[in-house]
């Protein structure tokens, strides 16, 4: 739980020194006044100036920085904020800290405290804190485009057309049951409005529950490699992935266990999952244990690798590989490959790829995380319960619990302990 929402607090919001450049934020009602306690003035609004610091406990300087003055409701955080670029020096940076903090009603800021401020003043939705978040993590380029339009409130606007639509739904149902029993009805085709109205919109929210899942994005799309004992998913995992992340052995039964190894392909990110070789005997209770886990892993996987004969494919869509190419001996079923030559490779990669790009979002579209998902399924139950009643009360209900759910999607009816996990894992200084 974040402090007092009334203190002043400060933190380094730029990289870990040293540096170039450090850059110091402060918000809250005292902000002001810190700024011209470290400046002895208070520069013009929204102006770059620069100023010799000096601790207000004396006159020693701390260095010479440039200031920004944001008075609020206008800024990042909604509250009155300053700015202090300083030199990037782990000294200066705690000097400048020091005396800020040992100034009356000013502290250090928690994880994640501006950003949970900016989200109280109503700066950004709940939407947007998520991609927020997911930018601040993104590893590759398809992870920074979703997550940056998230941040930038495309999907937040998109829920507000949605809102704006139920409001007026609403409206007219509620019309249309105030002049229920009066000669005078506004529009004697209200009801098929409404019912058109709350199928248009269930089909748009259909289409958004439709899209790609943050989850796979941001960890990886969940590439398993399976077959039987000695079939090279080791091997080929470590060519995949570039280096020796899997114990390779002609002994049957090396791997006894998942390894899980992060890999970014041409900008995407997967997640490759080597796994205990397939078979139905064995006397080994570790191994035993392995195939289970396997098993498991097959079930869950978004692309499976299969490195065994055709007949036994675990799944339809499967990728058959005909490993170990360079063999005498090789199994010639499938996409034929060599991870120790090389020979295939490329043709594996490609396909991945396209396989990925199938399940992640395109260009211009963003990603939805599990707790989105969840809401917005909730939406569009609520209007199909609406769409498929004729009972004017009972609709105007659904449209009401559909409301609801926006303002849960929204984070307007989020519970504390969910804001609490979601901004602790912010780094300090947002």
């Amino acid at each position: 739980m974040c402090g007092q929402e009334g203190d002043t607090i400060f933190a380094l919001s730029s990289g870990p020194p040293p540096a170039g450049i450090a850059v110091i934020r402060v918000s809250g009602p005292q902000a002001g006044i810190a700024l011209q306690a470290l400046a002895r003035r208070l520069p013009a609004p929204r102006t770059a100036s620069l100023a010799l610091l000096k601790d207000p406990r004396g006159d020693a300087p701390l260095d010479r920085a440039l200031l920004l003055w944001l008075p609020g409701p206008d800024t990042v955080t909604g509250e009155d904020m300053a700015e202090l670029h300083c030199h990037g020096g782990r000294a200066v940076v705690a000097a400048v800290e020091e005396a800020l903090g040992a100034m009356a009603g000013l502290r250090r800021a928690e994880a994640g405290e501006f950003t949970r401020r900016a989200f109280a003043h109503g700066r950004m939705d709940l939407n947007a804190v998520e991609g927020l978040s997911d930018l601040l993590a993104a590893e590759t380029q398809g992870q920074r485009r979703a997550a940056l339009l998230m941040a930038e409130g495309h999907f937040s606007r998109r829920i507000d057309g949605w809102r704006r639509t139920l409001l007026d739904l609403s409206a007219m149902a509620e019309a249309a049951l105030d002049f229920s029993d009066e000669d005078d009805v506004p529009d004697a085709a209200i009801e098929q409005r409404i019912g058109d109205g709350i199928a248009a919109l269930a089909y748009d929210v259909a289409a958004i529950l439709a899209a790609p899942s943050a989850e796979r994005l941001r960890d990886g799309v969940r590439v398993v490699l399976a077959g039987p004992p000695n079939a090279g998913k080791s091997t080929l995992l470590n060519a995949l992935v570039g280096r020796e992340a899997a114990i390779v052995s002609d002994i049957a039964g090396t791997t006894r266990d998942r390894i899980e190894v992060p890999a970014a392909i041409g900008g995407t990110a997967f997640l490759f999952t080597d796994t205990a070789g397939l078979r139905d005997e064995t006397g080994d209770a570790i191994e035993a244990i392995g195939i289970d886990r396997a098993r498991a892993a097959l079930d869950a996987a978004d692309i499976i690798l299969w490195l065994g004969d055709a007949a036994d494919l675990p799944r339809a869509d499967a990728i058959l590989i005909a490993a170990q190419s360079d063999r005498a001996d090789a199994v010639r079923d499938g996409l034929s490959l060599s991870a120790r030559t090389g020979e295939g490779m490329d043709v594996l990669i490609d396909a991945l790829r396209t396989r990925a790009a199938a399940l992640l979002p395109g260009e211009g579209d963003y990603a939805l995380h599990a707790r989105q998902r969840q809401r917005v399924g909730q939406l569009h139950d609520h209007l199909q319960a609406a769409s498929a009643s004729t009972d004017l009360l009972i609709i105007a209900e659904d449209l009401r619990l559909a409301r609801g759910a926006i303002d849960a999607l929204t984070g307007q009816a989020s519970t504390e302990d969910m804001l609490d996990r979601l901004f602790s894992g912010f780094c300090i200084g947002k």
